[in-house]
């Protein structure tokens, strides 16, 4: 496959998180420098996916070498400490795709946070600028801070049992009333936070005055995080697992979904195929025999001037109406999320997730695409559907991410296998859904549901309006 270069550009949540990337770009920043502020103005202006207090997975591509590399920095469960037991959490139910499901939140959600660690690890291998360079954008943010998408104030509504209890009522409902699309979204203290982590580093949230915070906090309500926890949590360094795509290879971790595996299961001759028989093929690709999951979750991709990627997806859970006293930081509520538990929990353990940042590379060892995306258990749909689109029907960036998708699903009664179908879906690959005994379910809008990807490539750079992203080229 021969692709033109991939020009630099930042693909985000939200406008403002873009442009903080660009500009780390423009002043000399790496693909990881980038990134590493990019996400951090996102857990200011993306606090409905997202937070500092959350956990992610990183992707990184080496220009020079064309080596790819994944970090973990994923939340773990506590308990080394060994001294609490933990209290009962606070269920929840949160409607999502007109589904009511059960959630817990609380301070025995909470789980060990992995995303100051994360960044600093990634800044630590490929950064150029000094730390407090990339981190300073987001503290600018957060004392001013930023306007609400239209897109993310429609899934405020959808998880509002999880964002506002607390202190959460008055950054997200002030006067009774929830956030609209257009107002103002501000963390009172989130900038004092943000500058300690400039002017001390992560480790303020593992063995500093944050982290001695967070460990009050959470023990107070009956959660069990102490300071051996925090102490103790290292960023993990993973497998890259590859998968053949219309001529080139997408490079990942393993991730709770089995992207990897299920790009992998595509047809060889995909590329020949007819739209139906395409539209087929990734049905049975995608067909899910789990259980459907909600999160707040976002996606940054980077690619610089040298052609080096840094793709970072992160997220909070549903964020566990748990905030730290006076430094607007929403807590995560990952072990309130059963599908993530897999087993026994055993303190110290680094739980699943299904996230799943990926690059795609030529035989020559070429970018072609970084990419990543929202959406729990749809994340997966979005990338196929955002790589198919590019790779074999040769869309633009822009036009891959927005048009409409389909996402699959099994009765688990049984039943036939139910396609979740976007309006304005091909009419012709519908029917040869349905020929293949497929139950076709037609939503009435394009929505946040179907997950929300961002991608930078030779193809250009979007975010999905689903949830309010955007693309920037530099």
């Amino acid at each position: 496959m021969e692709a033109k270069p991939v020009p630099a550009g930042v693909a985000a949540g939200h406008p403002a998180t873009a442009e903080v990337g660009l500009r780390v770009l423009h002043a000399g920043g790496s693909a990881a420098d980038a990134a590493v502020a990019a996400v951090l103005a996102g857990c200011v202006a993306e606090s409905v996916l997202t937070g500092i207090t959350g956990g992610g997975f990183a992707t990184y591509y080496d220009a020079a070498s064309g080596s790819v590399t994944c970090l973990d920095f994923f939340c773990a469960v506590p308990g080394l400490d060994g001294d609490v037991t933990p209290g009962p959490m606070a269920p929840i139910e949160v409607v999502f795709g007109g589904v009511p499901m059960s959630y817990e939140i609380g301070e025995s959600s909470v789980a060990v946070p992995g995303l100051p660690a994360g960044v600093g690890e990634v800044h630590r291998r490929w950064g150029r600028l000094p730390w407090h360079r990339v981190v300073t954008p987001a503290v600018s943010l957060a004392r001013s801070g930023v306007v609400l998408p239209a897109a993310q104030a429609r899934t405020l509504i959808s998880i509002a049992p999880a964002m506002v209890p607390g202190v959460g009522a008055t950054i997200y409902s002030p006067g009774g009333k929830l956030l609209e699309g257009g107002d103002l979204l501000f963390h009172p203290g989130l900038d004092v936070a943000l500058d300690a982590l400039a002017t001390e580093g992560p480790a303020v949230f593992y063995t500093g005055w944050i982290g001695d915070q967070l460990v009050k906090t959470v023990r107070a309500g009956g959660g069990t995080i102490g300071p051996a926890d925090l102490a103790g949590y290292r960023v993990l360094e993973l497998p890259v697992e590859r998968a053949p795509l219309a001529g080139a290879g997408v490079y990942a971790r393993r991730d709770l979904n089995n992207t990897i595996p299920t790009i992998a299961a595509l047809p060889a001759d995909l590329p020949g195929l007819s739209a139906g028989e395409r539209a087929v093929a990734l049905a049975g690709a995608l067909l899910n025999h789990g259980a459907q999951r909600v999160g707040d979750t976002t996606n940054i991709s980077v690619v610089d001037f040298e052609g080096n990627a840094c793709v970072i997806t992160m997220t909070l859970g549903l964020g566990s109406g748990v905030w730290l006293p006076g430094l607007g930081v929403h807590l995560n509520s990952m072990l309130g999320e059963g599908e993530l538990i897999t087993g026994e929990p055993v303190p110290g353990q680094r739980m699943s997730s299904m996230m799943c940042p990926l690059v795609v590379i030529d035989d020559d060892g070429e970018l072609l695409i970084a990419a990543g995306s929202a959406g729990a258990s749809r994340i997966r749909t979005a990338l196929l559907h955002t790589l198919v689109n590019v790779l074999v029907k040769g869309a633009d960036m822009t036009a891959a991410i927005s048009q409409p998708r389909f996402h699959v699903v099994a009765d688990l009664a049984g039943g036939a296998p139910v396609a979740h179908v976007e309006p304005g879906y091909p009419a012709d690959e519908v029917a040869a859904l349905v020929a293949a005994g497929y139950e076709v379910r037609w939503w009435d809008r394009v929505d946040h549901y179907f997950g929300g990807a961002s991608a930078v490539g030779h193809a250009g750079a979007a975010g999905d309006p689903r949830r309010g992203g955007v693309g920037r080229l530099a």
